[in-house]
């Protein structure tokens, strides 16, 4: 038979776990109820990661201090041509290309996307036809060849068809070298361009067109206000990359002695024979121009990016913004007072 003292350590036996594990609870809140005390949160140690990231910085620097040191770049010549008239003529058609060539190419690539997707069969193996042709050349061959188009066609002219001619004009004098970069670049520019449209539209969910059919929305105004928005996200980085290809392909146009940037570049240093300098204000100058470009394709795609499922993608003032915040909060909690 258990006495009354037995009963007493039998309880205390049963009650010693509880009382052991009493520090991982605490009292909080007016009624006294336990917490559970949270261990603390230690980041994760990426040793690889700082020394990979180590690493890199101490090859940049490298490589840098041997750029910026080496006399051989000549920097004082790169500043004394870097805005020279010659440069800056050269800089302006070469900008001037690049926005005609774009405007052209993605207005006629339009055009046969659409013929592409046509349900007319001679309208897309035309189309097909086209892109298979230009995309098949190398760029320098079709420029070559639209110089010499007078080889072939000496004269151009309009009349009646099996009758008299209303006027000629000779090909030499019509197809000057600009012209025939212009020419040339359009065309092949032209092709990409229909293939960016194309695939651009066929991104686009069929259910959308099939729901603005069903509102009684017309082929056009689907196409303007449903489809073409949306075909936006997928055509705006491919462009934005043809853009800044464009923009370097127009120095192929040096081999007809069109005076772009790199060809300007060219007569001055047959003149001074600065070869390394001169090169280096052209590779500064494509530098600075393309990320000009590269900064406005990333507010484009933005722009477009709205209405997606996922959020908008932040600029740099906003991550710039946002590690300040977090910088200035880290130290606000160093310098609090009774902080270890």
């Amino acid at each position: 038979m258990a006495t009354p003292s037995d009963v007493s350590d039998v309880s205390d036996s049963v009650a010693a776990p509880a009382t052991a594990a009493a520090p991982l609870t605490k009292p909080s809140g007016a009624h006294g109820t336990p917490e559970t005390e949270l261990p603390p949160i230690v980041p994760r140690r990426r040793i690889g990661r700082g020394l990979s990231a180590t690493a890199a910085l101490l090859v940049f620097a490298m490589v840098l201090v041997s750029v910026v040191r080496n006399e051989a770049f000549q920097w004082d010549v790169v500043g004394q041509h870097f805005t020279t008239a010659a440069v800056l003529d050269g800089l302006l058609l070469t900008l001037w290309l690049t926005g005609a060539v774009m405007v052209l190419g993605f207005l006629f690539g339009t055009v046969l996307a659409v013929m592409r997707l046509s349900a007319n069969p001679v309208l897309r193996t035309l189309s097909w036809g086209y892109v298979w042709i230009f995309r098949s050349t190398p760029l320098l061959v079709q420029l070559l060849f639209w110089f010499n188009i007078g080889a072939l066609y000496p004269t151009l002219g309009l009349g009646i068809p099996y009758g008299p001619e209303l006027f000629t004009i000779k090909t030499v004098n019509l197809l000057g070298p600009t012209l025939t970069a212009v020419i040339g670049l359009t065309l092949h520019e032209t092709a990409y361009a229909a293939e960016v449209v194309r695939g651009g539209i066929l991104s686009v969910d069929p259910g959308q067109t099939e729901a603005a059919q069903a509102l009684g929305l017309s082929r056009r105004r689907t196409l303007r206000r449903i489809v073409v928005p949306q075909a936006m996200r997928s055509i705006v980085p491919t462009a934005g990359n043809m853009l800044i290809g464009t923009l370097k392909g127009t120095s192929i146009v040096s081999v007809l002695a069109v005076h772009d940037l790199l060809y300007s570049v060219q007569l001055v240093y047959n003149q001074n024979y600065q070869v390394i300098p001169l090169l280096m204000v052209a590779t500064l100058w494509y530098i600075a121009v393309t990320t000009v470009l590269s900064a406005g394709q990333y507010y484009v795609e933005r722009y477009y990016a709205r209405g997606s499922s996922r959020g908008l993608p932040l600029t740099p003032p906003q991550r710039l913004r946002i590690r300040l915040t977090a910088l200035r909060a880290r130290l606000h909690t160093l310098t609090a007072p009774g902080t270890r």
